[in-house]
């Protein structure tokens, strides 16, 4: 008997007692606590072989006394929720059993336990009761009891028993006690470590200018004559551009500028399930893809907005919180985007240490259903009410990307707060291009080599006045005298080109004429140096008779980007008051002009891509259903394109086999190869999907 009692005290410790010995001997008498006695409790066992039997805890794994297990519920055919993996009791692996009776790999579920997260990954009930009493060690027999002397290191049941002893301050430390300063980011790496590399580019931006026409006769007076300005930024070396898969052991660093970066992650209630394993995954794609000296931060919202972790360096030892911290997210509640962001903008702005580079990436596949009246809904004013108003200055170098998911989202408000900022709206409507849509986006902020570009023009023969400038989204103005003007780019990534569309007044003359004088302005990112690039005169003959003079092929294309842009602005605006019909024919009337433009004629793929681009539209146009679910979207994520003239993910837009991709640089392109053979990565160098949406690293040999 006092063996029995024994065992029973060892099992209340652990909380796994559901059966008691009765006074009398040895034979075992259900306990009088309901059906499921001490069922209540979670329980963590590993069996002991030959203690199976009716008297066996409802939470652990019976052994036959043969070594076998069981044929009953816990057979070798169940796997654990969340890695998949088979649960054998024995060889160290501890189960854990929710009171909800699911059962998972105890160090599966831990790192939810340690982020607070109580909600079952299979079921989403909230449990009452955690582990959190003292663990004894397990032989690897599975017998209670044994060697207490091994370190953490050696056990992975005690190690685990240390994080979760600490659990409750570690919650309140990342849901309740939010400082009310985020300037805890984590130090820039030292610089020394990037001394023995050519850090800068030896090259330059480069600066190209194309008159309408080569030759105006003398006697011709012209008030729209246009010119086009085609900025170019430095290439990128081969391995600038998108970085490679770092570990301890191998670090390849480049002349790439360090980059912090803010992720807003919606994590509402229709984030479950598929979505969530997705944005999982490819948030371990960007985590991958980040070096020691980029700085990371995630901020999570459904109807409140929580900070994951400050501002980290994606060292090895980062990229393992960041990743467990992905983890241990789970889906449920509303949808404040207003919220989140103003967690954002503040990690941003409360900076002790600042990378040059900075940007914003937010996802949500819902629209906010905190902070927009019914009185503003589809207003411009109502949707830029999101967008933070503190700290302008800090905000106007730090674009917003944002991503509308699924059929659901507000693609309004999303392209609005991008707008506002300098970011760029994409369209994830197909959730398995989700981490293409992100490989594209980071492939761009990881190749930063320009910064605070401003491009200026200045007229040279006294009868020239500029006209106007057609820049897109990027802010420009034009004197008052007409004389010059400038617009500002702000930054530029590897490879990536602009045009700017002028329209000047040429007067007569019988000399040739010079039109303007072009330069830009702009600070190296790694260097912070400023850099002065003159450009070239823009001239013109001013022959005596009239000559036959085709039009510039370049000059032509911007005319027709210019004119898609506009048509689909046109489009949108007549869709957003009913009229489908009227939508429908504007892009038809665009699509056949660009159809019979010299540019067209001559083979241009940007003109295909954009007679490609407009039937889509058209096609998602054909009814009001049709148009809510995807035709909006697709359209303000192609308006942010072709405004900011940056890629954008819309559609299959990120396939290479499509013609909708324009304005992809090199090192997006790389980046999206990564990404589409992400999952064929050696271990060790790629974060897994397990189960219920896990981002699982595993470490490479000599980690």
């Amino acid at each position: 008997m006092e063996g029995a009692w024994r065992k029973v005290r060892q099992a209340l410790g652990l909380r796994l007692c559901v059966h008691a010995p009765a006074a009398g001997g040895g034979n075992v008498q259900p306990a009088q606590s309901g059906a499921g006695g001490c069922r209540r409790d979670a329980a963590v066992a590993v069996a002991a072989p030959g203690e199976s039997g009716p008297n066996t805890p409802a939470g652990a794994i019976r052994r036959s006394k043969s070594g076998g297990k069981s044929s009953s519920l816990h057979s070798s055919k169940e796997k654990c929720a969340i890695c998949f993996a088979s649960m054998r009791s024995g060889h160290g692996q501890a189960l854990f059993t929710a009171e909800c009776s699911h059962m998972f790999h105890f160090q599966c579920i831990s790192s939810n336990v340690k982020h607070g997260n109580y909600v079952c990954p299979v079921c989403r009930a909230k449990w009452k009761e955690i582990p959190y009493r003292s663990l004894s060690s397990t032989s690897p027999h599975g017998r209670i009891g044994g060697d207490h002397t091994r370190s953490p290191q050696q056990d992975p049941h005690l190690a685990l028993h240390q994080q979760v002893s600490n659990r409750r301050r570690e919650v309140r430390r990342l849901r309740t006690s939010e400082p009310a300063d985020y300037n805890d980011d984590e130090p820039l790496q030292r610089m020394e470590a990037f001394d023995d590399l050519n850090f800068g580019s030896s090259k330059t931006a480069e600066i190209s200018s194309y008159p309408e026409f080569q030759a105006v006769p003398q006697s011709t007076c012209l008030d729209g004559f246009d010119i086009l300005i085609h900025v170019k930024a430095p290439t990128s070396s081969s391995d600038d551009a998108t970085g490679s898969l770092v570990n301890g052991s191998s670090l390849r660093l480049s002349r790439r500028v360090p980059i912090d970066i803010v992720t807003v992650l919606d994590v509402s209630g229709s984030m479950a399930g598929t979505k969530m394993a997705l944005l999982k995954q490819a948030m371990g794609f960007v985590i991958q893809h980040l070096r020691p000296s980029d700085r990371l931060s995630v901020i999570a919202f459904s109807s409140t907005a929580r900070r994951l972790f400050p501002l980290q360096r994606m060292s090895h030892h980062g990229r393992q919180q960041a990743l467990q911290a992905i983890n241990s997210l789970g889906a449920g509640g509303g949808t404040n985007i207003a919220d989140a962001l103003k967690k954002a903008v503040k990690v941003i702005a409360d900076r002790s240490y600042k990378n040059s580079v900075c940007s914003i990436i937010l996802l949500s596949d819902g629209q906010d259903t905190y902070n927009i009246s019914s009185n503003f809904q589809g207003t411009s004013a109502g949707r830029r009410s999101l967008v933070p108003s503190a700290n302008p200055n800090e905000l106007h170098m730090v674009p917003l990307h944002t991503f509308g998911f699924g059929a659901d989202h507000d693609s309004d408000t999303l392209h609005s707060i991008s707008e506002a900022s300098g970011g760029t709206f994409s369209f994830i409507e197909d959730e398995g291009v989700m981490q293409d849509a992100f490989a594209q986006c980071i492939g761009g902020l990881l190749s930063v080599a320009v910064r605070e570009m401003r491009l200026s023009m200045e007229c040279v023969d006294p009868g020239v006045l500029l006209c106007s400038i057609k820049s897109g989204s990027y802010p420009s103005k034009v004197a008052r005298d007409g004389r010059n003007g400038f617009v500002d780019i702000a930054h530029l990534y590897a490879d990536e080109e602009k045009d700017i569309l002028l329209s000047v007044t040429i007067p007569k003359s019988c000399e040739q004429t010079s039109l303007l004088r072009v330069a830009c302005a702009y600070k190296d990112p790694v260097s912070n140096e400023t850099i002065k690039i003159q450009g070239d005169e823009v001239k013109i003959k001013r022959p005596a008779s009239t000559v036959s003079v085709p039009v510039s092929i370049e000059v032509d294309r911007e005319r027709n980007r210019i004119r898609a842009t506009n048509s689909m602005e046109s489009a949108w605006a007549a869709a957003e008051r009913g009229a489908l019909s009227e939508a429908v024919t504007i892009l038809e009337d665009c699509r056949r002009a660009l159809s019979q433009c010299v540019a067209s004629q001559n083979g241009d793929r940007l003109c295909m891509a954009l007679v490609a681009e407009l039937r889509e539209m058209q096609e998602r146009m054909a009814n009001r259903q049709l148009y809510e679910a995807s035709g909006r979207a697709y359209m303000l994520s192609g308006l942010s394109s072709h405004s900011w003239q940056r890629a954008t993910a819309r559609g299959d837009s990120t396939d290479s086999t499509t013609l909708v991709h324009s304005y992809q640089t090199p090192s997006m392109v790389q980046m999206l190869e990564h990404s589409q053979n992400f999952g064929s990565l050696p271990q060790g160098r790629r974060p897994q999907v397990q189960g219920a949406g896990s981002v699982l690293e595993k470490p490479s040999k000599g980690r």
